[in-house]
């Protein structure tokens, strides 16, 4: 193999063929016959041609690249999160061979003027937008524009646009069916602000299972907090600064649950052993946090390469309503969820703040 990259003309000299008939068959086209494909591939591969992407972009008239927009809810504590689904957005799109382009703007009038600008700018094939809100006017405006895109979760109203999802109101039933298996009835949910339909799903499954428990439905129990390890901390020092604390709390982030962690640690008061703790999402950091935190469980890699198939396929023409998938996050036990130890715990937690 040559140890320098031949171009398409030397390519094309080599087998006697025109550049044209070359870059047709290399390109898949159907008036090439199989025969000459596989001799075209064939020598491309021993001679080591690679394409000029530029060019070749500029000939079939596609960017061949795609838009990711970060969320505007954003902070530090997130970055696990969009970095595990950009790893796999990025192998979908690479088995395409098209490139990942990362967008970001500061406010929601700015988003949308910046979406406006990207789509006529040409610069890429499709968006992915992620945290979309009840009702999203990015979703409205890439639909007027018939821009292809999808979605990392879902509106209110979801059935006429492409998305991934993961069941967040299943979720919240599953941690708070386990807490009360575990002896666990003062369960406290720190959630975030609810217009982003995730918030409100999550706080829906929390309802749900209390509901159907027979537990009370305590609205002290229920704190909205800034989406962040910052919000965690001090939602759930609110929570234990009643004169009956919850003995449990599920959180609508694994990064708002480090923070329920470090409230608890500062009280002097053991995670898992007197106060659970149940996160959301499976990141990774959870695996190293005292303790290890337990989580409702999503793949955000494998979210990241359906999003990029899902917008491959409509960028090929597919109809977007053919796209919604739905699927369920799993209980992932480590070290800070366990059992009610006795029917004073509630109790022992007040003495242990008299002391403190």
């Amino acid at each position: 193999m040559s140890s320098k990259p031949v171009s398409l003309k030397v390519l094309a000299a080599h087998l006697g063929l025109t550049v044209g008939t070359v870059s047709r068959a290399l390109n898949g086209y159907a008036d090439i016959s199989p025969a000459t494909r596989k001799r075209v591939q064939t020598a491309a591969k021993e001679l080591g041609y690679r394409p000029n992407q530029n060019a070749r972009r500029l000939s079939i008239g596609s960017p061949e690249t795609v838009g990711y927009l970060m969320p505007r809810l954003n902070h530090s504590g997130s970055q696990p999160f969009i970095a595990q689904l950009l790893q796999g957005l990025g192998e979908a799109l690479g088995k395409r061979h098209w490139d990942l382009l990362v967008t970001h703007a500061d406010s929601s009038q700015d988003e949308l003027a910046h979406i406006e600008r990207l789509v006529r700018s040409g610069r890429v094939g499709g968006l992915v937008i992620s945290r979309p809100l009840k009702n999203d006017p990015r979703i409205r405006l890439l639909q007027d524009l018939k821009f292809p895109f999808v979605v990392h979760g879902r509106t209110a109203s979801c059935d006429n646009y492409a998305w991934y999802d993961v069941d967040g109101e299943d979720a919240f039933v599953t941690a708070v069916n386990h807490l009360v298996a575990l002896g666990h009835s003062r369960i406290a949910f720190v959630g975030a602000p609810l217009q982003h339909q995730f918030a409100q799903d999550r706080l829906n499954g929390y309802q749900t299972a209390i509901k159907a428990n027979g537990l009370p439905l305590d609205p002290d129990l229920i704190q909205i907090a800034e989406f962040s390890d910052d919000g965690g901390e001090m939602a759930t020092n609110l929570l234990l600064d009643f004169a009956q604390p919850p003995t449990a709390v599920v959180c609508i982030s694994d990064t708002v649950a480090l923070g329920a962690l470090a409230a608890l640690r500062a009280r002097g008061l053991r995670p898992g052993i007197d106060v659970s703790v149940i996160g959301y999402d499976g990141l990774k950091f959870g695996n190293h946090s005292n303790p290890p935190l337990t989580t409702m469980a999503q793949p955000q890699a494998h979210a990241g390469r359906r999003l990029g198939d899902m917008l491959l396929a409509i960028i090929d023409g597919d109809d977007p309503a053919m796209h919604q998938e739905l699927q369920r996050a799993q209980l992932l036990r480590r070290k800070t969820d366990g059992p009610l130890h006795c029917a004073k715990a509630q109790q022992d937690i007040s003495k242990r703040e008299e002391i403190q």
